[in-house]
């Protein structure tokens, strides 16, 4: 399994470092030691309790989708010309920026502070890693 430092595994979870030493404390999440002598937790472990601790808002739109992705978010920017406009939503610590028509903005009533659902359809997700060397020399 992945060792991830405790530094790391804070800055995952939006938590202090201490919190995560915590954890461990209270065995909440196990911790090893990397080559370097740093404690590392597990992280399957700290996927599972990233989960579980996740507090999303409800989505105020009621609409069914198929689109799994859904960011709650509060406008913060729009830049709007005659024909498109840039749309930023700030989602918890995530700022979502989509570009859409000037005319949906209108319908939408988008405005600074409004509350907006951005819906990401998986397909048009990229995901990336870096790859630890060894991996990477195996391939």
């Amino acid at each position: 399994m992945p060792q991830i430092r405790v530094r790391d595994a804070a800055s995952f979870l939006g938590v202090s470092d201490d919190t995560v030493r915590r954890w461990v404390d209270a065995g909440v999440l196990s911790s090893a030691k990397d080559d370097a002598g740093r404690t590392v937790v597990d992280g399957l472990e700290l996927a599972q309790l990233a989960k579980q601790n996740a507090v999303l808002p409800a989505d105020p739109s009621g609409v069914g989708r198929s689109a799994r992705n859904r960011f709650v978010g509060i406008v913060t920017d729009i830049v709007m010309d005659r024909v498109m406009a840039q749309v930023e939503l700030q989602c918890g610590p995530h700022r979502v920026v989509s570009l859409i028509s000037s005319e949906a903005v209108r319908e939408l009533g988008l405005e600074l502070g409004s509350v907006a659902v951005a819906v990401v359809k998986a397909t048009n997700v990229i995901v990336e890693t870096t790859r630890p060397a060894e991996r990477g020399a195996a391939e």
